[in-house]
């Protein structure tokens, strides 16, 4: 199939979901500096939520278009696996931002309405006389978005750097926003901004080394360039490559780059935390299937041995640190780290529809991040006072979840599902995943990845029904808590249930859309 390239204009319809996005950044920008107080958060609730649908609609129509005749122009390609990704990515973002609304209410939220401001003091009660509030996640959700949907649309370095820190840039800023345990959100924050500026200096020097290579910073020119090539100048393409793919894997939280994941996990307020494990593991992964099935995969010296160990480590890395947790999201923060490496396997494969599959193990692994950590805001500390409970903070102790399926079985039902998913339990959306990556990785002659992705895969179903047996089959704890939401929160997590029990049961029709995901160049 020929790719449609046009330099002379530029066909707006391919970037209208794009555009859509970031206006409607802008827009929740000028909600923020000019509406009264009080209109602020419904309003940035409301622009958020229509903008996201709106690009969700518009998603669909263009994956229509694409399908028979992907657009190529300058340093953007839109073809299926960009149109899919970015599809994705919208319906990631509006289940998380219903659970990021829900917990920005003024007394009980999850973020500061001043930075300054502790858990029940004075200047708190002040602040939320003053009605101050912390509405503008809305507009920096709706930047790190706009940069995690050019990520995989991509043909150029520069334009994929500055995606990467688009992306990033806001999402080191919501990681410090955390209401209670503040100094840990501030800690994770930190972190997670030094780590990633030492991954993106990798990935400057990774383009630095691939221009100097080809002359151009353009993928396509570099794999044309490649395709000439004597051979001579190999040894500065490859450290060029390695670079650049150091700069993305660190973004999934792969080993050995995994180091910040846990902590900034544990450390951002866990509506943020969901978005960010979901989305910025997709974003990263469409740009590692582009970037990876282009050059590294057509490569003359053999990255399969490196690539495979970076596979295996991090299989392994998340697969034993997480047997040891007793924190629910430093739990899913390893789980995270597990799951990728599952779907590096396909990465790796290069068979045909491998990348359609890492984008529905992807979905399936976002809905079931989302609706966990959704549940994560609901379950609550407590301190007795008499014959009243005090609702504190978050109850992320796991042995704070014991007897959850007794005090709201609705809840503690949906996270069962979730941790099934993550267990690849038959009937589930993860089971589908897991068969499909794992499939195309036995295609691909690495069955000896397969093995070890399948003894890593039961050896984590022993964390996920550790967190089952503790709902289910022991007491309740005396000091917990399961709140209320607004309802948001609720339709949030119902949705990723139910979305992960359809696509376990039924998942043809997703994954057949998907089979038209291939990597185009113009």
């Amino acid at each position: 199939m020929n790719v449609a390239t046009t330099t002379a204009s530029v066909p707006w319809a391919s970037l209208t979901p794009v555009l859509i996005v970031l206006g409607g950044a802008v827009l929740a920008v000028l909600v923020e500096s000019f509406a009264p107080a009080r209109l602020r958060r419904p309003l940035g609730i409301g622009v958020s939520l229509v903008v996201t649908a709106a690009a969700i609609v518009v998603l669909s129509w263009r994956w229509v278009v694409v399908a028979d005749t992907p657009q190529g122009f300058d340093e953007y390609i839109e073809d299926p696996l960009t149109v899919g990704a970015q599809l994705i990515l919208a319906v990631i973002t509006f289940l998380a931002l219903l659970v990021i609304a829900d917990r920005t209410q003024i007394r009980d939220g999850a973020f500061a309405g001043q930075p300054s401001d502790r858990p029940g003091s004075v200047d708190e009660e002040l602040t939320e006389k003053k009605r101050y509030q912390r509405s503008e996640m809305f507009a920096l959700v709706l930047f790190s978005l706009g940069g995690m949907m050019v990520f995989p649309a991509a043909d150029s370095m520069i334009m994929l750097f500055v995606a990467l820190e688009v992306m990033s840039l806001p999402l080191y800023i919501l990681c410090a926003t955390a209401r209670r345990r503040r100094q840990l959100s501030q800690e994770a924050a930190l972190k997670y901004f030094i780590l990633g500026a030492f991954a993106s200096a990798f990935f400057l020097m990774g383009m630095a080394l691939l221009y100097g290579y080809s002359g151009g910073l353009k993928f396509s020119g570099v794999y044309k360039v490649m395709t000439q090539s004597t051979g001579e100048m190999d040894w500065l393409l490859l450290a060029g490559i390695v670079m650049v793919l150091v700069g993305l894997l660190f973004k999934v939280g792969a080993a050995p780059f995994h180091a910040w994941t846990p902590d900034v996990y544990t450390g951002a307020p866990s509506p943020i935390t969901g978005f960010m494990a979901a989305a910025v593991k997709m974003a990263a992964f469409a740009a590692i299937l582009r970037f990876y099935q282009v050059l590294a995969g057509h490569f003359t010296w053999d990255l399969l041995i490196p690539m495979s160990i970076i596979a295996v480590l991090t299989m392994v890395v998340g697969t034993v640190a997480g047997l040891v947790q007793t924190d629910i999201k430093r739990m899913l923060a390893y789980s995270s780290i597990a799951h990728a490496g599952f779907i590096l396997l396909a990465v790796l494969s290069l068979v045909k529809g491998s990348a359609g599959h890492v984008l529905f193990y992807v979905l399936a692994y976002a809905l079931a991040t989302i609706g966990s950590f959704a549940a994560v805001t609901l379950v609550r500390s407590g301190t007795r006072s008499g014959d009243s409970l005090e609702v504190g903070g978050e109850a992320t102790a796991l042995d704070r979840w014991a007897g959850l399926g007794k005090r709201s079985p609705l809840l503690a039902g949906s996270v069962l599902v979730f941790l099934m998913s993550f267990a690849g339990i038959p009937l589930t959306s993860g089971f589908i995943g897991k068969f499909v990556v794992f499939s195309d990785a036995f295609a691909g002659q690495l069955g000896w990845l397969v093995a070890i992705g399948l003894l890593c895969s039961v050896a984590t179903a022993f964390y996920y029904f550790r967190v089952v047996r503790l709902m289910f089959f022991t007491e309740p704890s005396e000091n917990t808590v399961v709140i209320k939401s607004e309802g948001l929160t609720a339709i949030a997590i119902a949705v990723c249930a139910l979305g992960t029990i359809l696509l376990g049961i039924v998942p043809g029709p997703v994954l057949s859309m998907l089979s038209n995901v291939a990597i185009f160049l113009p």
